[in-house]
């Protein structure tokens, strides 16, 4: 089979063992984000723990700061600004967990245009991650 022959390959970042290991073992995310604050995933799992508990603007934070280590990550593995990041691909889940979260806090703090770009950047990066992070 051939791949995407008009677009970049799927960018996929590198395995991240440690830190996730922890953050599967139950680690607090707070202690995760403390000791690899690089990790995307910790900071989404504050971000959605802060919308759980109806505190958007913590959330919000929270995810930007997920949101902007996963871009640096994303453009260290060769992402240009633009192709696939896929849901499927495990460590590409924290960055777009992130994302969402920032989507789903920026439109309970009526940050429509934020909504709208993060939502649009998520399901441009994998078409199936907005059903998978509960953003349809």
């Amino acid at each position: 089979m051939h791949g995407n022959l008009l677009g970049p390959e799927p960018t996929l970042l590198p395995d991240r063992a440690e830190p996730q290991s922890a953050l599967e073992g139950g680690t607090d995310p707070v202690e995760v984000a403390t000791s690899w604050p690089d990790f995307s995933e910790a900071w989404a799992a504050l971000a959605e723990r802060a919308l759980a508990a109806g505190e958007p603007i913590a959330a919000y934070a929270y995810a930007r700061t997920g949101y902007h280590r996963g871009l640096d990550q994303l453009r260290r593995s060769g992402w240009k600004g633009f192709g696939p990041v896929p849901w499927s691909h495990r460590p590409n889940q924290g960055f777009l967990r992130a994302l969402a979260a920032l989507a789903l806090a920026a439109r309970q703090i009526g940050e429509v245009e934020e909504y709208d770009r993060c939502s649009t950047f998520l399901a441009d990066s994998d078409p199936a991650a907005p059903a998978a992070l509960g953003l349809v």
